[in-house]
């Protein structure tokens, strides 16, 4: 066995093949997803490699500062943002992934993927609400979907007579795209890959985050071959 310094130089050697393979894997967990519809889900999570306490040092070209709303904190790191269809009664079946600086808006970072689907829903939170996109979903036979947010000038009167049906709405939105929340919470439960304070390098950050997914994808292909 070579030592570790060698190990992680070969895996680091590996770091763009695992994007492959995740595409490769995808392809086979969709051979035993029944017929999938037009919604899409979208979100995005936080792959931290220090809190924003440290000087960061590593991996400086693909990341930069953002803020974790869950925590409610800043980091250094990259975000995660997945989109994929809507699978009722189990995960959504990924279609895509990327990683960007943890400073890039979701929507910034969706934005061109989302605008070119055809006659897709795409549910995404409230977050994610944009004329622009909304127009171009249109455009192409589909629709965007987010819960409602009250604008600042809104008069209260107006407010507390559409809230009930408003809340309604949302209540509904939100519950069809909680799978991609449950999505995120499966890979972080498999892999802990939100934490990557140990990487090294960019290649070495490649390599935790999609390494990490693979090996997840691998034991859902598994464990529904083995039921």
């Amino acid at each position: 066995m070579p030592n570790y310094q060698r190990y992680n130089k070969r895996l680091s050697r590996l770091a763009g093949t695992f994007p492959v393979l995740i595409h490769r894997l995808l392809e086979i967990l969709s051979f035993d997803t029944p017929a999938l519809g037009h919604i899409s889900l979208t979100d995005s999570m936080p792959i931290m490699t220090c809190s924003n306490r440290r000087k960061a040092k590593v991996a400086l070209d693909l990341c930069n500062k953002g803020y974790n709303s869950v925590k409610k904190r800043h980091f250094y790191g990259v975000k995660l943002h997945a989109i994929g269809f809507s699978n009722p009664g189990t995960l959504p079946h990924v279609e895509y992934l990327q990683i960007t600086p943890a400073s890039v808006h979701d929507l910034s970072a969706q934005q061109e993927i989302l605008s070119e689907f055809k006659l897709r829903i795409v549910i995404r939170d409230k977050a994610f609400r944009a004329k622009e996109l909304d127009q171009a979903i249109k455009r192409n036979g589909g629709e965007l979907l987010t819960p409602v947010v009250y604008q600042s000038d809104l008069q209260r009167f107006h407010r507390q007579r559409d809230q009930a049906a408003d809340d309604l709405y949302s209540l509904m939105v939100s519950s069809i795209r909680q799978p991609i929340e449950s999505l995120f919470n499966w890979i972080i439960e498999k892999t802990d890959v939100q934490r990557a304070s140990k990487v090294r390098s960019s290649k070495g950050l490649l390599v935790h985050i999609f390494a990490k997914i693979a090996v997840a994808f691998m034991t859902l292909i598994i464990d529904s071959n083995f039921y």
